[in-house]
């Protein structure tokens, strides 16, 4: 255990990174902070520091890690849950987005229950549960979204064959021309800003802005050059970069009635075949190239090689294309002329079509076997918009950058979040690991930026994000793998301790069905609340329900009443994948989702992987995931590890290898980290855990989405065993 805070002395100051001089006059600010504090308790000191700027974002990382970890170094997590770093004021809380409709609506729909937004979040968060209809009602009102022919009802449960109801029966709309409309709630006007942006290579030029209008006539434009060549109900994909084109493609797509096939533009050419096959699609978007860090990497080759669909190419500099395209294919620039033959060329009658209209097929990452098809409706949309709204709350004004591609759940999720909240998008053209990408932050003045926990890893690792000033941002989004604390330390500390909202859901379920709330204090790497209206259990391994606020370990169940969540695939069987051998929960066939959820004392939720990445080591379940964050911190050397299990040839109990990276310039043997791991797993997590053996590789197999493959280690163990027998 280290030392408390106010045993801290000049000599680990500057241990930390402060010279002498400033190690003093902290010292001296310190002190004065904690003796500010009312009471002992950790949580006020911490309080107190952040309220009072003491850690500054250009101090070195050493010393917002020595600050943290000596507030808390007699914190209990087993009796009081893990340390929070945030936590919200009563003043802020009234002003965000679901506050404010906590504060008008809390006592019509709570009665005396209700006391203000924080003390009384989670009994509205279980009412939105109860009541997703009295919500629904709500909630829409606050996002850009207009109706052509209004719904009979938000909620019909009466086919028992839909686990989900049918939502918004009767209701016509088209969800892109909401993207597109000024309104005054949320306020957005033809002067507005849309999109923002800026290319690789520029750093020091001004940004790209693009306002509302602006927008919405590039948009037309291309939907009217769609109906030259396009059916409606045509799915048309798009596989290129998530630029400000690929975004007016998107939306243009939605707008003329036709559906978007979302392809990652980092997919070989036999992925890009499947996806077109399984969708059916009739013509693609892409580029001659990708540009990154200035060199050019092939992309319409590759789209040449996955089928001979027509394809409309786009230049990735300048306004001619820099490649031969086959006798089918067009360019950008011929493609837009089709439209200019139209008397109103930036005009266009949008395609009006029901709620449950299909107006994007996105793909699971395919982890396993063939991606799963998955068909986002009209509500899709909506739930992603209503989600940020409420949990990272997105507001009119704010400028939100999420480097990602709109072949992945993240880019329509991130587009609709912004266009539906009065929002500016805010768009980097190239690659996001390096000061370029901060620097484009900074200067388009973020408000809100999400981030993966890799590229945390690397900005951290690499100190590429130095000299640049993030305090603008009032918040942080974080999903796609689990968080490390460290890396989450570092990431809230570039904005004096902001709140990272942490976010796990999926394609299928539109959204997120865990996030974090700025109404909730919050704590590194974990997630505080399941969404609004979101309902879930935790089940132990024989399908029974753990209390609600029970501390426990096992895998998720999600109610099944849950809007812009899937009720169908188009390459497998929805109720198979979903519910079959689900267990009932009064009344209800519970919707499988396949996360093993750790709840802590304190009711914090962790990910601890999927339920296919348990492990069973001397008679116990535990996860990779939880072997991997303590991993991590064993040893400076240590850039990443992934543990994994195996079962011996010869049976007998599964045994634990662990895979590390390294970083740059360390040269640690396997059997130094052999120890080191064995010792830190055994004081902290169980003292009957083995490990086995230790593989030093240069980099880990992943999705193209990023995600680990423990699958491809385990198989490579698998592999090495055979051949040695």
């Amino acid at each position: 255990m280290g030392k408390s805070i106010s045993e801290v002395g000049v000599e680990e100051l500057v241990g930390a990174g402060l010279t002498t001089e400033e190690a003093h006059e902290f010292q001296r600010v310190l002190k004065e902070a904690v003796s500010g504090a009312k009471e002992s308790d950790p949580r006020e000191v911490w309080r107190q520091l952040v309220a009072r700027r003491v850690l500054k974002p250009r101090h070195p990382h050493g010393l917002h890690q020595l600050v943290y970890h000596s507030v808390y170094a007699h914190w209990d997590a087993s009796t009081n849950g893990p340390p929070p770093y945030w936590f919200p004021s009563l003043y802020q809380s009234k002003h965000t987005n679901l506050g404010r409709l906590m504060e008008k609506y809390g006592s019509k729909l709570l009665g005396t229950s209700y006391k203000d937004p924080i003390t009384s979040f989670s009994l509205f968060q279980k009412f939105s549960v109860q009541h997703p209809e009295a919500y629904w009602s709500i909630v829409l009102k606050e996002l850009s979204v207009s109706f052509r022919g209004a719904p009979n009802c938000i909620l019909d449960a009466t086919d028992k064959s839909k686990h989900g109801g049918t939502w918004f029966p009767g209701l016509v709309l088209n969800i892109a021309e909401c993207c597109l409309l000024p309104r005054s709630h949320p306020r957005k006007e033809d002067s507005s800003l849309a999109v923002v942006w800026r290319d690789e290579g520029c750093d020091d030029s001004d940004i790209n802005r693009m306002t509302l209008k602006e927008f919405r006539e590039q948009v037309m434009l291309v939907a009217n050059a769609l109906d030259a060549i396009f059916l409606k109900g045509d799915a048309i994909a798009i596989d290129m970069p998530m630029t400000v084109n690929a975004v007016i493609i998107y939306v243009a797509i939605v707008l003329a009635g036709c559906v978007v096939v979302s392809i990652a533009d980092s997919f070989a050419a036999k992925e890009i075949a499947t996806r077109l096959r399984v969708s059916k699609a009739k013509g693609i978007f892409t580029q001659d190239f990708i540009l990154r860090g200035g060199r050019k990497f092939p992309l319409y080759s590759r789209v040449v090689e996955a089928a001979p669909l027509k394809a409309i190419v786009l230049p990735v500099i300048g306004n001619e294309v820099g490649i031969q395209l086959r006798e089918q294919d067009l360019s950008w620039k011929v493609f837009l002329s089709s439209a200019d033959r139209h008397p109103r060329s930036n005009n266009y009658t949008p395609i009006y079509q029901p709620a449950e209209a299909v107006t994007n097929i996105l793909f699971s990452s395919g982890t396993t076997g063939e991606p799963k098809a998955i068909p986002w409706t009209q509500l899709s949309p909506i739930r992603c918009a209503a989600d940020s709204w409420a949990h990272i709350d997105v507001q009119v004004g704010d400028v939100y950058c999420y480097p990602t591609n709109l072949g992945w759940v993240l880019g329509p999720i991130f587009l609709y979040s912004c266009f539906l909240n009065g929002a500016t998008l805010a768009l980097y053209h190239g690659s996001p690991l390096g000061h370029s990408f901060g620097k484009f932050v900074q200067d388009a003045g973020v408000t809100v930026l999400g981030t993966v926990p890799s590229l945390v890893k690397t900005w951290k690792s690499t100190e590429c994000m130095k000299g640049l000033d993030w305090t603008r941002i009032k918040s942080f989004a974080s999903t796609g793998e689990a968080s490390n604390v460290d890396d989450d330390l570092w990431l809230s500390s570039r904005a004096y301790y902001n709140p990272i909202i942490e976010c796990c859901g999926g394609t299928e379920l539109a959204s997120c069905y865990l996030l974090g709330s700025p109404l909730q204090p919050q704590v590194f790497g974990a997630f505080s609340t399941a969404s609004m209206t979101t309902g879930l259990v935790i089940l132990d391994e024989h399908g029974i329900p753990y209390l609600d606020d029970q501390a426990c370990v096992g895998e998720v169940g999600l109610f099944p009443i849950y809007m812009g969540a899937s009720d169908r695939l188009l390459n497998a069987d929805h109720e198979k994948v979903y519910f079959k051998g689900m267990p009932m929960y009064k009344g209800m066939q519970l919707r499988r989702h396949g996360d093993i959820i750790k709840r802590t004392v304190g009711g914090f939720l962790i990910v601890q992987g999927r339920a296919d990445d348990t492990m069973n080591l001397g008679g116990i379940k535990t996860s990779s995931i939880e072997i991997e964050r303590v991993c991590d911190r064993a040893d400076e050397s240590i850039l990443e590890t992934a543990a994994i299990s195996v079962t011996p040839v010869n049976g007998g109990p599964e045994q634990l290898v662990i895979f590390v990276v390294l970083k740059k310039g360390f040269n640690t043997e396997p059997d130094k980290l052999k120890s080191i791991f064995s010792r830190v797993i055994q004081s902290n997590l169980n003292p009957l855990f083995k490990v086995n053996s230790v593989k030093i590789v240069p980099e880990f197999p992943r999705t193209a989405s990023n995600k680990l493959l423990r699958r491809v280690l385990r198989d490579q163990i698998k592999m090495s065993v055979r051949s040695r027998i």
